[in-house]
């Protein structure tokens, strides 16, 4: 797909400059070493790791230079005295932004939702440069679109931005992105995008958060499997390309490439020096 100049340029500047998101296993640490200095970073959380694992990642990142962004699930909270002790380790480690999310499993407490974790941050008087949350460009397996929308509608009041869930479809980001601008939700976009993940743990894990349409789309179109497809991983090179002329229209606001590394770090590099080569070829 031949791209115009202005498509070149707005995919370079978010391929140039992305978010890295990690999980906080036992190798996160030894993978990380390949991110660039300072480079932006948010460390997910879920039921089996905990809450500590994600600070633990975020805060030794935090300690080698990156800006990073641990995520707090609502769930993994149990009262407002938990909370405000999750803020107080934040602030000693100087973690400046938070990712809230609903989170999986039952909760350990009362806060069952993002939106409510929200209003807590709001209650207890936070100081975070930013707070983000999440974006469904296709729905969530377990949240209605109305629910969706009106809780995005709400959390806006809170947030700064907002991260959009794994997709490989790009006209349905692309409409999506079109009809909550036209909702009324204005929170700047962070494209949720893979790294250069292995073709197999990224179906596996498109099928678990519920993409399963997304993931028949990337099959049946093969050619958004980009160049990486020979060795067996997706890059999201023919994805961005696809998207690129939403990402111009009026009003998208999408200020942020963010890259679901799944901690292939080295070879989600590689990806991204290689896309940037061909943008700056294709001139």
């Amino acid at each position: 797909m031949r791209l115009t100049a202005d498509e070149r340029h707005v995919l370079a500047r978010l391929v140039a400059n992305p978010i890295y998101e990690l999980i906080p296993l036992g190798t996160a640490r030894d993978h990380a070493a390949a991110l660039p200095s300072g480079a932006p970073v948010t460390v997910t959380t879920s039921v089996r790791l905990g809450l500590d694992a994600t600070l633990g990642l975020a805060e030794w990142l935090s300690s080698r230079g990156h800006e990073v962004a641990p995520h707090v699930a609502a769930r993994l909270i149990r009262d407002r005295a938990h909370l405000a002790d999750v803020f107080a380790r934040m602030r000693a480690a100087d973690l400046r932004k938070i990712f809230v999310v609903g989170g999986d499993g039952p909760p350990v407490g009362e806060i069952a939702d993002g939106l409510s974790l929200l209003r807590l941050f709001n209650d207890l008087g936070h100081s975070f440069d930013e707070v983000g949350v999440p974006g469904y460009p296709e729905g969530h397996p377990k949240i209605s679109d109305d629910v969706l929308l009106r809780d995005l509608r709400e959390k806006q009041r809170y947030a700064h931005a907002m991260t959009t869930q794994m997709s490989f479809n790009p006209g349905a980001v692309g409409k999506w992105i079109a009809r909550i601008r036209g909702d009324g939700i204005t929170l700047p976009i962070h494209l949720g995008v893979p790294g250069a993940v292995e073709l197999r743990r990224l179906m596996t894990i498109a099928a678990r958060i519920g993409v399963a349409d997304s993931t028949r789309y990337l099959l049946k179109h093969r050619s958004l499997l980009g160049h990486l497809m020979q060795r067996g991983s997706f890059g999201a090179d023919a994805f961005l390309r696809n998207l690129a002329p939403a990402l111009l229209a009026p009003g998208a606001d999408v200020g942020a490439l963010h890259v679901f590394t799944m901690n292939q770090v080295e070879q989600t590099m590689a990806w991204q020096r290689r896309m940037l080569e061909e943008l700056r070829e294709s001139k």
